[in-house]
């Protein structure tokens, strides 16, 4: 079981992430939202085309998917009680598309890195996985994923030297428990250790690395519920 994932992880590795063609959503219409992963940062008020549509979102907060109209938008994000927009960029939504917006990196380099969702409905007995790697005070890192308790220095990455950043692409794999540990790239010690993570079928999953609040370590996982 945990072979098959290997496997899809050094797949997908190769490709990029799917779009999502089963949005439940309104004819015209996109989702997305907004998760918090800026370790130094206060909490985060959101615009939309100059509407709030999140308030006072705290770190490794998220928030609900939010229906918009397909086409362009403006998405502003300042610290709460403030005026002062840290970002200011344009999204673009696509009629029947989820969209996580990851507002991440340190509050003088933060940033909103925009990710298309893939919540189309695993095929029965799987789950589907999604890794990025958002905590800034961290090293390129090295993915292993096992059975729980498995001797790490028998076992092969995943993934390997991924970058802050950096989006793994979507995984499909069989439902189960797995064990995730994060190294620095090229070595053994274990910076991040999922513990026993049991996953369901028909489960979708974005797992995020990130900083501890204001920074650095110990670092650890966000898991978003995407879907089920």
């Amino acid at each position: 079981m945990k072979r098959t994932l290997a496997f899809f992880l050094l797949a997908a590795a190769l490709s990029a992430a799917c779009s999502n063609d089963d949005n439940t959503g309104l004819e015209g219409q996109g989702r997305l939202r907004i998760v918090h992963v800026s370790p130094d940062a206060a909490n985060l008020d959101v615009v939309l085309d100059g509407d709030t549509v999140a308030s006072d979102l705290a770190y490794l907060g998220s928030s609900d998917y939010i229906q918009l109209t397909a086409g362009g938008h403006v998405m502003q994000i300042s610290e709460t009680n403030t005026t002062l927009a840290l970002i200011d960029q344009d999204v673009t939504v696509a009629d029947g598309a989820d969209y996580t917006v990851i507002v991440g990196n340190t509050r003088d380099h933060i940033q909103a890195l925009v990710l298309t969702d893939n919540n189309n409905t695993p095929p029965a007995g799987t789950i589907r996985v999604r890794a990025v790697h958002g905590a800034p005070g961290a090293p390129a890192v090295d993915v292993y994923v096992t059975d729980p308790g498995a001797d790490l220095t028998l076992a092969s990455p995943a993934a390997s030297n991924v970058t802050f950043g950096q989006a793994l692409p979507y995984v499909d794999a069989i439902a189960g428990t797995y064990e995730v540990r994060v190294t620095p790239t090229g070595a053994k010690d274990v910076i991040i250790d999922s513990g026993g993570l049991t996953l369901e079928n028909g489960q979708v999953r974005t797992v995020i690395a990130v900083d501890a609040v204001g920074g650095g370590e110990p670092f650890d996982f966000l898991v978003l519920n995407d879907l089920n």
